[in-house]
């Protein structure tokens, strides 16, 4: 069975870093990072990866107005979205949007795995 192939999102380099570590050690393949929205657009559409991890707020181009482009390439995109606390409403909007699952920083492990897992089916 081939790794699942996930890109990690984030403007913040520590936190792709600590995803980047989760995954790993659970057996997927991080096949490429991004630090902003526009990057991960253009990302994507050159890696084709089995899901994508997506900060919600970074410079640039924001997670959510990502995660809308990302869809209009691909309909069957799997985004999980990455959040801040006290970020409720942006999470509705992403789901909204076709996200399917978010996970809270600070991350934790297993909830990271969880949604992994859920999301990929």
């Amino acid at each position: 069975m081939m790794a699942n192939r996930i890109l990690i999102v984030d403007d913040a380099a520590f936190m792709r870093m600590m995803i980047r570590d989760i995954l790993t050690k659970n057996g997927y393949e991080v096949v490429g990072e991004a630090q902003d929205g526009a990057q991960a657009v253009e990302k994507y559409k050159e890696l084709k990866p089995d899901l994508t991890t997506m900060d919600i707020t970074m410079p640039e181009m924001d997670g959510i107005s990502a995660l809308k482009e990302i869809k209009k390439m691909d309909g069957n995109a799997k985004v999980i979205m990455c959040s801040a606390m006290g970020q409720q409403a942006m999470v509705i909007d992403a789901i909204q949007a076709g996200a399917k699952d978010f996970i809270v920083k600070p991350f934790q492990a297993d909830r990271v795995i969880e949604a992994i897992k859920k999301t990929l089916g």
